[in-house]
């Protein structure tokens, strides 16, 4: 058991937490049943106290899973750990996940309190969440500031009180691994009755030491990890699942096992990436565009001769499928369903055919379709029931003239036309667009990716628009940049409040 990994995914919940990231409930469930399949053993499924849509998603992902335990955060405060429970309430195993901040800087600023007061807090809110369920986890916020001699006077007491699991959380990524890791150490060597719970991590990346922190806990006792698809969360992020896992399984003498289907890595980082319209880092670990490409003329010939010269992971293991069918206008709505599938999507025949309408429109544009197309078309739908609609879009731009771009909406049924001259043809169209709809909203920021490589690529556009004092999220994927950009500006629009 000792040599057993937990993996407690929070995706829905921290990583859920990024601004523009917001999944709604049919999303959550269909991430909840890819993390299922993938083999984590704990989903925090949401912050039920937090708001109705939370509560929802904890009761809907609570009947959609069978068998990881499904976990609800709260505040060390009576009526959230019963918001909690009632959310629970359909959950095959069910787990409380409470605390309160340790440190120095939250006892003083931001509870007002002191330590001894902070203890008694810590003991009653897991006393009372016992008397709800059987599986308690106890966080200790900020314990990465925390003074070790008085962590370990919260961790004994919180497990006294019936915790079944403490969380040692480098809440700001502020932490060294080797201080980390000599902080899981004090714990189990001055805490009576450490190994009646089970110790487990949550580093921040702030610093970029997420994962280096996460494996140093492990290596010091630790055996429950807490971890995000692709690293998401909170400014920089959380420990990213893929990199803890794929560690664990390239240094097989650690000895150490997951639950993880490695091989089911990859299609579940898409999907997440597709969802959350958040782009993976070409660069990033495990499951970037990059991780597994080679430029340098010595490393692609020594990789010809042996691939293990410069890669420690087959691509196999974590789904990455280098002979994948490619999909091009010959290819049927089988081909389409399988590579849906292989990427963790899956389509009733009704949506086949609505995103097989749209791939054959987009392969008519290019030569080859990748599968960040075919998972942006499947997520196509999101826009459909929009109540604003982009109906035309014509510009004229170029060297020595001005930028004109010509614009039609569609807005509840009715058409609507302007005209406007710009600084390029993105400034152009979307001050066409301004005109028609006549609102005070700044442009906050502009992103452009191309999904891989090549004239003819379907290019994602990510912006921020401020309207009445909010900062609205938005998503835009075109083969022709300009058209993906106004669709942006339209998608942040349609969730004004208009």
């Amino acid at each position: 058991m000792e040599n057993r990994l937990f993996i407690f995914d929070t995706t829905l919940r921290d990583g859920e937490q990024v601004p523009g990231c917001q999944l709604n409930t049919v999303e959550k469930i269909q991430v909840a049943k890819a993390l299922e399949a993938l083999g984590v053993d704990v989903i925090e499924a949401g912050f039920p106290v937090s708001s109705p849509g939370d509560f929802n998603s904890v009761i809907e992902i609570s009947k959609a899973v069978t068998w990881p335990t499904i976990c609800a955060l709260t505040r060390a405060v009576e009526k959230d750990i019963d918001v909690a429970a009632e959310a629970l309430k359909y959950a095959k195993r069910k787990r409380i996940h409470t605390g309160i901040g340790t440190s120095e800087s939250h006892i003083k600023y931001k509870f007002n309190s002191n330590r001894e007061e902070i203890i008694e807090r810590a003991v009653a809110a897991v006393k009372y969440a016992r008397r709800l369920v059987d599986d308690v986890e106890f966080y200790a916020e900020d314990a990465g500031r925390t003074d070790n001699e008085y962590l370990a006077r919260v961790v004994e007491a919180v497990i006294k009180a019936g915790a079944t699991v403490v969380n040692i959380p480098d809440t700001t990524g502020y932490c060294l691994p080797s201080e980390y890791e000599a902080k899981i150490r004090y714990l189990f060597e001055h805490v009576d009755g450490i190994h009646k719970a089970i110790i487990s991590t949550h580093c921040h990346n702030d610093l970029g030491m997420a994962t280096a922190n996460t494996m140093a806990g492990v290596l010091a006792g630790a055996r429950q990890v807490e971890v995000t698809i692709n690293g998401i969360g909170e400014r920089a992020g959380n420990t990213a699942l893929e990199e803890v896992t794929m560690i664990l399984k390239s240094h097989a003498d650690l000895g150490i096992q997951t639950n993880i289907n490695t091989q089911k890595i990859y299609p579940t980082s898409r999907m997440v990436s597709s969802l959350m319209n958040m782009p993976v880092q070409p660069n990033k670990a495990i499951v970037g565009r990059n991780a597994f490409a080679h430029s340098s003329g010595i490393h692609q010939d020594g990789v010809l001769k042996n691939v293990q010269t410069y890669e420690i992971i087959d691509p196999h293991e974590v789904g990455i499928d280098d002979s994948s069918i490619v999909l091009t206008a010959r290819s049927g709505r089988a081909a389409l369903k399988n590579r849906l599938g292989v990427l963790g999507v899956k389509l009733d025949q009704g949506k086949l055919d609505m995103v097989y309408e749209e791939f054959l429109k987009l392969a008519d544009k290019k030569k080859d379709i990748n599968d960040d197309d075919i998972l942006v078309l499947a997520g196509a739908d999101r826009s459909l029931n929009h109540r604003i609609k982009l109906d035309f879009l014509q510009v004229t731009s170029g060297v020595g003239v001005r930028s004109v771009a010509s614009l039609g909406l569609n807005i509840s049924g009715e058409k609507f036309e302007a005209c406007a001259v710009g600084n390029g043809p993105v400034d152009a169209a979307i001050k066409a667009l301004k005109k028609i709809i006549d609102r005070q909203m700044t442009l906050k920021e502009f992103t452009i990716q191309a999904i891989s490589k090549g004239s003819d690529d379907m290019g994602k556009v990510h912006m921020q628009v401020e309207y009445d004092h909010q900062v609205y999220y938005g998503f835009g994927a075109n083969t022709d940049i300009i058209a993906a950009s106004v669709e942006a500006y339209i998608d942040c629009i349609n969730k004004f409040k208009l």
